[in-house]
């Protein structure tokens, strides 16, 4: 997508695909169909696809014939998101498109004709300026931008542990960190996104989006815990004292069905006015 991007395997985007679109606003999408064509293709690009789980969670909610536009840095991604296409709610033809590309420096006239522009678990990978520039994209295709999965920074685990507000603040510090003479956003995204969004002259609207991880997600929770935690430890070093420790309470608990975990989110809906 952009220099200095960890790569996110396709195994973790299969790993948190159903989680992914329990979580998603659906309330959004309501308000999304109201702006596409009724006759005809609809033409959607989404931003970012990785194995294409957007458009999965999007296209069965959608009638009519649709093409999907996907960007993408990671050719193995884009190609899994050709193999894997969305349907339809009522089985019209969906056609997918690949491009792989840097999409923080995308031409406007790539997204021309576009009905709808998407985007998943993506804009706090992202610097001020290219959340910018990302936003001046969509809001010169003159559609709809439906961006979901947007982290708040706000990690509620039950039960309870003392260290939980520690490695939750490391992980935040980690998520705002500059790597590579990029200063990441982070949490702070959603409000930088409404912001830039607003000034443009759209109306934003936002949803809650949590993932809600129990027994059911027990793979899913112990995978992200750990990456949660190796990242509080590569921020604040010292936590490493207590992180093993730690890590094999939740586990533990993740393993006996007893820990749940929500991870909270905002979906966000930047409609012409």
């Amino acid at each position: 997508m952009t220099t200095e991007q960890v790569r996110v395997s396709p195994e973790w985007l299969t790993l948190r695909e159903p989680a992914d679109a329990a979580a998603r606003a659906p309330e959004l999408v309501s308000e999304v169909r109201s702006y596409l064509p009724t006759d005809g293709w609809v033409a959607v690009h989404d931003l970012g696809s990785g194995t294409g789980s957007m458009a999965r969670w999007l296209a069965v909610q959608l009638s009519g014939p649709q093409h999907w536009v996907m960007y993408d840095r990671d050719e193995e991604l884009l190609a899994h998101a050709a193999a894997h296409p969305p349907t339809a709610a009522d089985g019209a033809p969906v056609t997918v498109e690949v491009r792989r590309g840097d999409i923080t420096r995308l031409d406007p006239e790539e997204t021309a004709g576009a009905h709808l522009v998407t985007a998943s678990a993506l804009l706090d990978m992202m610097t001020a300026e290219e959340l910018d520039r990302l936003i001046a994209t969509c809001a010169g295709a003159g559609c709809p931008v439906l961006i979901a999965l947007t982290v708040t920074g706000e990690v509620d685990l039950t039960p309870v542990d003392p260290f939980d507000r520690s490695i939750a603040d490391a992980f935040n510090a980690h998520q705002r960190r500059a790597t590579g003479g990029r200063r990441l956003l982070g949490p702070d995204a959603i409000d930088a996104a409404v912001d830039g969004f607003t000034r443009l002259g759209l109306e934003v609207l936002c949803r809650p989006s949590p993932w809600q991880l129990g027994p059911g997600e027990a793979a899913l929770t112990s995978e992200w815990l750990m990456g949660w935690l190796a990242a509080a430890c590569e921020q604040h070093p010292e936590l490493g004292a207590v992180a093993p420790s730690y890590a094999r309470r939740r586990l533990a608990e993740a393993a006996e069905g007893r820990l749940f975990v929500t991870v909270h989110h905002q979906d966000l809906l930047a409609r012409p006015i």
